[in-house]
């Protein structure tokens, strides 16, 4: 009998540790994560991408990596909560991502560190305007929208 208990104690606990192990979260960038083999783009926004730079009182900035510490930084060790909502061309489910009650998509828009997709959403409209009319993140440096920076690298 004290075997099968054992036996069932390290059942439960090793499914544990795999489990934890397929939540294994990676920020690819400021809109989307991969949690497990799950990949997520945030609905509704759009950030830097990795290589974009910005521009700062003549000084060019790294505006997607910063964009991606931020997420990061806000994630830290947690796991977000996501809601599907669509998947995109690139088979990534589109979803607004959570941290408690907290949306992703607001923080970095609210933050500057992302816009407000408006094409797709007018969720966070209000958010990018406080950003902008603060000039938080991106909002405070010269920078090309998201979608018109990866428009110009197709026309070259």
């Amino acid at each position: 009998m004290k075997k099968i208990i054992y036996f069932f104690i390290f059942s439960f606990f090793l499914s544990t540790i795999l489990i934890a192990s397929e939540k294994k979260i990676q920020v690819i960038d400021g809109d989307t994560i991969h949690i497990g083999k799950l990949k997520y783009r945030f609905f509704g926004i759009d950030a830097p991408e990795i290589k974009q730079i910005c521009e700062k009182d003549n000084t060019k900035i790294q505006c997607g990596v910063i964009a991606k510490n931020v997420l990061k930084n806000k994630i830290a060790d947690k796991i977000p909560e996501c809601i599907v909502k669509d998947k995109d061309r690139y088979q990534r489910l589109v979803a607004e991502c959570f941290i408690g009650k907290e949306s992703l998509s607001r923080f970095m828009v609210r933050e500057g560190y992302a816009v407000a997709y408006s094409q797709y959403s007018k969720d966070f409209i209000g958010d990018e305007k406080y950003a902008k009319e603060n000039k938080l993140g991106i909002w405070s440096m010269n920078f090309q929208i998201p979608s018109e920076y990866r428009k110009s690298l197709r026309n070259k």
